[in-house]
């Protein structure tokens, strides 16, 4: 290989090993501007997309054991690396809806290759707060049905001695 596709090559697997996960998409038909404009839009959401050969992106997922990503590797390939999936899942798919395009290939996250479909649903998601509170309110629930028990126990030994009390009272 050249030094300067070497260097290229070099560039790229730095980016996929920093990343917790990789998207690639088809751009074809995607025009300068809205290449653009889709960067800024990842950019905001912690990610970068870059235009890969498809030979180089083969030789690196062949190199980390990725077998799964080779049939999604034809025509014009970009990725997507960041730190959040579930949030450059959702740029991607927002900005599809108004432009049609990119088109999503297929994923890697962690070792697990993901379908389309698969990244598809993590961008349908909800935030991460939201999912967060329905874990707290799934674990809360139980704790605050238990309270609910005891307390009514509780109302219910009060207002025998109270029965008690008040017949004792009227018998005197």
């Amino acid at each position: 290989m050249r030094p300067e596709k070497q260097a290229i090559f070099e560039e790229i697997n730095s980016r996929i090993n920093e990343s917790s996960f990789i998207i690639v998409a088809e751009y074809r038909g995607l025009k300068v501007e809205q290449f653009s404009d889709l960067r800024r839009q990842l950019r905001k959401a912690g990610a970068r997309i870059q235009v890969v050969k498809n030979r180089f992106l083969r030789l690196m997922t062949r190199d980390k054991g990725w077998s799964g990503l080779d049939p999604s590797l034809k025509g014009q390939s970009a990725i997507v690396t960041g730190t959040d999936v579930i949030q450059a899942a959702k740029t991607i798919k927002k900005f599809n809806s108004t432009n049609g395009l990119p088109l999503v290939k297929a994923g890697i996250m962690g070792n697990v290759v993901l379908t389309s479909t698969q990244i598809d649903a993590l961008a349908d998601l909800p935030p991460r707060e939201v999912l967060l509170a329905q874990v707290v309110g799934t674990v809360a629930a139980p704790l605050s049905r238990l309270v609910g028990v005891l307390k009514q126990k509780v109302t219910s030994v009060v207002l025998v001695v109270k029965a008690i009390e008040d017949k004792k009272n009227a018998a005197k």
